[in-house]
């Protein structure tokens, strides 16, 4: 099921989008990020069968899926123009939606590049309120978010726009910072503590509401997301094969988890069965001595590529 994005309503100074069927093509037009999510976001594809192809300094690259037509941009950049229809189909950071207020489409969370955008500030800060008698200075990239988190907090506090390196700012140019993070090292490399989280976010596939308006778009949007989705649940899948006797079949079957049921074929010579099945990988620890108290023998554990119920 597809669930729109909860975002408060673009600004009315945003451009009005035009009519659907102004945008509307034959290709589909998806758009790739740059920056630290890139790197995930490419790889993924590649594991889905898809081969970008373009040097370092493509910003139009060539994809092997037919019927597509791919630019780079930057990931803020992506949910405007997704939300403005120039775009149809797009990986950006749940983060930026929310900052630019998108009104988009999210089809899938890849649980990929994870941060929290967290209020930060040196040690020793409290609240505004231990800074009486003059305005708290809060930088971030994320203007609307902080500003929306100050308003919250009641804050006297004038939120400024940083460019980058937004840790740098924190004690002479800024009293504390909205930024993101996923680890907090380079925070507290720059002495900064964690005041408060403020929201998280992900790498995540967006679409815009004039492509799912279009039943030819939208349909090879969904199946775009299906082939990515089988990537990202065979990462946290196995596929594990057993060795054992007529007698002991039942015992090791029942013990062993599948998508429904497991595939049971018989060995040559009447030896016995070899028992298939797709399992969590996280259940490998476990399960593996089970299957052996049971009877299972021969047991061997491959990686898959795609996962597809």
């Amino acid at each position: 099921m597809l669930h729109p994005v909860q975002n408060p309503p673009v600004p009315a100074s945003a451009p009005s989008p035009l009519p659907p069927k102004f945008y509307m093509s034959s290709q589909v037009k998806l758009a790739l990020p740059t920056g630290r999510i890139q790197q995930n976001v490419f790889k993924l594809l590649n594991d889905a069968g898809i081969d970008i192809q373009g040097g370092p300094r493509s910003y139009r690259p060539k994809l092997s899926l037919v019927g597509y037509e791919a630019k780079i941009l930057k990931t803020q950049n992506i949910v405007e123009m997704l939300a403005l229809g120039r775009r149809d189909l797009g990986f950006a950071g749940a983060d930026w939606v929310r900052e630019k207020g998108a009104d988009v489409v999210e089809l899938l969370d890849t649980e990929l590049d994870q941060v929290s955008i967290v209020l930060a500030a040196p040690k020793g800060f409290l609240d505004a309120e231990s800074y009486q008698g003059r305005q708290l200075i809060v930088a971030t990239e994320y203007v609307n978010i902080a500003s929306e988190w100050v308003r919250t907090k009641g804050w006297d506090a004038k939120v400024i726009r940083s460019y980058g390196t937004t840790e740098v700012f924190p004690p002479e140019d800024a009293d504390c910072i909205v930024d993101n993070t996923s680890s907090g090292a380079t925070l507290r490399a720059s002495n900064l503590d964690i005041v408060d989280t403020i929201m998280t976010s992900s790498t995540r596939i967006f679409a815009s509401r004039h492509a799912m308006e279009d039943d030819a778009i939208r349909a090879r949007i969904e199946d775009f997301v299906l082939v990515i989705k089988s990537v990202l649940d065979a990462r946290h899948r196995v596929m594990i094969e057993v060795n054992v006797s007529k007698a002991d079949l039942e015992a090791v079957a029942s013990v062993i988890p599948c998508m429904r049921q497991p595939t049971i074929a018989q060995l040559h010579g009447d030896a016995g069965y070899v028992v298939k099945s797709v399992v969590p990988k996280s259940d490998l620890p476990t399960l593996i001595p089970i299957i052996k108290q049971r009877g299972g023998t021969d047991i061997v554990v491959s990686s898959i590529a795609n996962v597809i119920p």
